[in-house]
């Protein structure tokens, strides 16, 4: 079983990049093209459609009014340079939103969790799985700190804090301070396990004890805010077993 797509974006390099990592999944095929949205329309009364990467500032016709026109939403990945349409967009239940330029491990991720939706949408047809595997889950990394190299274990990281050009790792009530990018930690550390709630913070999803309001409660006692675009990836949180 593959995942039929169709890229909706009206800057050609934009498929091109798309075109490329889909070349790198097996379970994926390009069906088609289009520019604009109002293409789009016509094309999904022709073609059937598992996936669509869209794009959001298009002319005419923008990609969250587009999908709002659907009676019948293929899944739906938001490929989009401006992140202040993420909380609108997963209103309209789309399956994930990368934010460009992103990477093909980022892409992936996505893509496998496309290929869950539609396993579970289809329970009748033999699942396929996903590329789990080319993600490298790391049990342990290395950071930069006081002059030194530390090799860690990423089960016990609480969360992670951007301070300007710098990152404060917490392992339980202390941290380490390391010249990183928050971003570059989101590349590397497993979504199975972390998850952005915040433009300044991730969190390891094993320390949650309860969210009242928009706070987040950690097992050790410290708290951590919920971002407003953030807001609709709490249910995930909600969802994980002891």
């Amino acid at each position: 079983m593959s995942l039929r797509c169709l890229i909706i974006d009206d800057e050609p390099l934009a498929h091109d990049v798309i075109v490329e990592y889909i070349k790198d999944v097996p379970f994926l095929i390009n069906i088609g093209h289009c520019y604009r949205a109002t293409e789009a329309l016509d094309f999904l009364s022709n073609h059937e459609i598992d996936l669509i990467f869209l794009d959001i500032r298009m002319p005419k016709l923008s990609g969250l009014d587009f999908l709002r026109t659907l009676q019948h939403k293929p899944i739906v990945i938001i490929t989009s340079a401006f992140e202040e349409y993420a909380l609108e967009s997963f209103d309209l239940a789309v399956c994930d939103y990368l934010l460009k330029p992103f990477r093909f491990d980022r892409f992936l991720k996505a893509v496998n969790r496309a290929l869950e939706i539609h396993n579970l949408k289809n329970p009748n047809e033999k699942p396929t799985n996903g590329l789990q595997n080319l993600i490298v889950e790391e049990e342990q990394i290395t950071i930069k700190a006081d002059k030194k190299h530390i090799l860690i274990n990423v089960n016990e990281i609480y969360f992670l804090e951007s301070l300007g050009n710098y990152v404060k790792v917490w392992q339980d009530n202390s941290f380490l301070l390391t010249p990183r990018t928050l971003s570059s930690f989101e590349e590397q550390l497993s979504n199975a396990l972390f998850i952005r709630v915040h433009k300044s913070f991730i969190l390891n999803k094993k320390y949650l004890r309860y969210i009242e309001g928009n706070m987040i409660f950690l097992k050790n006692g410290q708290q951590v805010p919920i971002g407003k675009n953030y807001r609709p990836f709490i249910k995930q949180l909600l969802d994980i077993e002891e």
